[in-house]
């Protein structure tokens, strides 16, 4: 008998859903792409061309209704994640939902409760939001290895996402929806940072202050293409993150955890191969030029680990409320970047 695979459908095939369209229909063995749904007339016709064999809808609603799935992968734009994950919770549906779950906390929590109430009568459905860089090897090992204590508690964390340079005009138009520069930019980060210091670990205070530099456009958004914020937990803990849109390089992700004996450093030399060039310009390493190439990997094994928590009804690898507190953190370093206040939490406890 054939060994069983997981029927799942993508939601959305811009370059995020293209992304996973051939991840889970080319890279995941126990994986079968059986159906997409795209508004846009180019992308299906990219989707009658490169999966072949796959039902392709124009709407969402259609595709829940008439293909036959387990498992859908929402990768459309940040403004309807939490709409279509909602919808497929109903329908008793697994559900991988790209990053972040929504711009708005109170519509994020909302998902949390649908899926709390549906796991009531399908107890087997798994939803999660896919923070890829928790399948990052790099990333894994340094996890683990603050786990098991070899430096002593984790102090401080520091983490940056640093993107390339876009001349386009892009960042300027996505800003419109896409929550600000701390919960669409940062937002990797954040999760990064409750990974390591603890998802139930209280806040006590927060605070960003950001720029615009060379994207002036973003300013009619109120937004911001550089930011600083700094994010103070209970028991003497901290974090400092960095976000950048500007970068001439290349994608610069890194992260440093310090322990009270030691630190742990991911990718501080940022490389996109082992490859050295010396020539009379001097000695220097190219860069990854956007986030996808340096972690086309992690998304792979997320694909992979999802599909297998489906089939074999084991915990997902990041649980739904870590998700809901990464947008509410999100969003309050975003009133503190625009309002130029300090939050204080004080004693009370944030509620997911």
């Amino acid at each position: 008998m054939a060994p069983q695979k997981l029927r799942v459908g993508i939601a959305g095939l811009g370059r995020m859903g293209k992304r996973h369209a051939n991840n889970f229909h080319e890279l995941t063995p126990r994986a079968n792409v059986v159906a997409a749904s795209t508004p846009d007339a180019v992308e299906r016709d990219w989707a009658a061309e490169n999966l072949h064999g796959i039902q392709i809808f124009k709407d969402y609603d259609d595709m829940l209704e008439n293909a036959d799935l387990e498992a859908v992968v929402v990768a459309s734009v940040t403004a309807v994640h939490a709409e279509q994950a909602l919808k497929a919770i109903r329908k008793g549906l697994h559900v991988l939902c790209e990053k972040p779950l929504s711009i708005d906390v109170n519509i994020a929590r909302s998902v949390l409760s649908e899926y709390e109430q549906s796991l009531k009568k399908h107890p087997q459905q798994k939803v999660m939001c896919g923070f890829s860089r928790r399948f990052d090897a790099s990333y894994r090992e340094a996890y683990e290895r603050v786990e098991k204590n070899e430096f002593g508690p984790p102090v401080l964390f520091r983490s940056q996402t640093a993107d390339m340079h876009d001349s386009s005009g892009f960042f300027v138009e996505y800003a419109k929806t896409s929550g600000g520069i701390f919960v669409d930019c940062s937002i990797h980060d954040i999760d990064l940072m409750l990974w390591f210091l603890g998802e139930k670990r209280q806040v006590k205070s927060l605070q960003a202050v950001g720029v615009v530099s060379v994207h002036p456009g973003l300013e009619l958004s109120n937004d911001r293409d550089n930011a600083i914020a700094t994010v103070e937990f209970e028991g003497g803990k901290i974090a400092a993150l960095y976000c950048s849109r500007m970068m001439a390089a290349g994608q610069e992700d890194t992260s440093e955890i310090i322990c009270e004996k030691g630190s742990v450093r991911v990718n501080m030399q940022v490389r996109k191969n082992h490859v050295e060039i010396h020539d009379s310009l001097g000695a220097r390493r190219e860069l990854p030029r956007h986030y996808y190439e340096r972690f086309r990997e992690a998304f792979i094994t997320e694909a992979n680990e999802f599909t297998a928590c489906c089939l074999d009804d084991t915990q997902p690898p990041i649980s739904l409320q870590s998700s809901v507190k990464a947008v509410f953190l999100g969003q309050q370093l975003q009133r503190s970047l625009i309002s130029g206040e300090k939050i204080y939490f004080g004693e009370r406890s944030i509620k997911i």
